[in-house]
């Protein structure tokens, strides 16, 4: 019977086989195996590329961050210029004020010292004039001692 039963078997088998059934059949269970290992593949490189994506998504949102507290700091660098944009202007008006105090007061020393010049060169002059005037009569004294003794001399 075991042998009836082999041969049945193998009767069907090559009925299968002559049919094309065994041939689909086959063909079906490599396609399927091949979609089976396309899949594996598939999610072998999805698993490879999580941690490159969640990588990439956390420099994202480090480099979106990063762009919020430029944002912020652009923003907060403008509203204090214009917050002290009032007190430059005061503390231009008086430094202008001051520098031009300081000029009026190096003007003034200027034409002081300038009269101060003037009146040293007067002093000088005149002090000149009496050196000679009293240079001019102690030669004149001098002539004329010279002159009298000369009269008397020849008296």
């Amino acid at each position: 019977m075991d042998k009836l039963l082999e041969f049945g078997r193998k009767a069907l088998l090559y009925v299968r086989v002559l049919s094309g059934y065994e041939e689909r059949r086959i063909r079906n269970y490599r396609l399927q195996l091949e979609r089976r290992l396309q899949q594996a593949q598939e999610k072998k490189i999805a698993l490879r590329k999580i941690p490159e994506q969640a990588v990439l998504a956390e420099v994202r949102r480090m480099v979106e961050q990063m762009q919020a507290v430029n944002k912020k700091l652009e923003e907060t660098e403008t509203a204090i210029e214009e917050y002290f944009k009032p007190i430059h202007k005061e503390a231009e008006m008086i430094m202008k004020m001051q520098l031009d105090g300081e000029e009026a007061r190096m003007k003034e020393m200027r034409t002081v010292m300038q009269r101060q010049a003037l009146l040293e060169k007067a002093e000088a002059e005149k002090a000149a004039i009496a050196k000679s005037a009293v240079n001019n009569q102690q030669i004149e004294d001098s002539t004329s001692t010279t002159a009298c003794q000369a009269d008397k001399a020849t008296e």
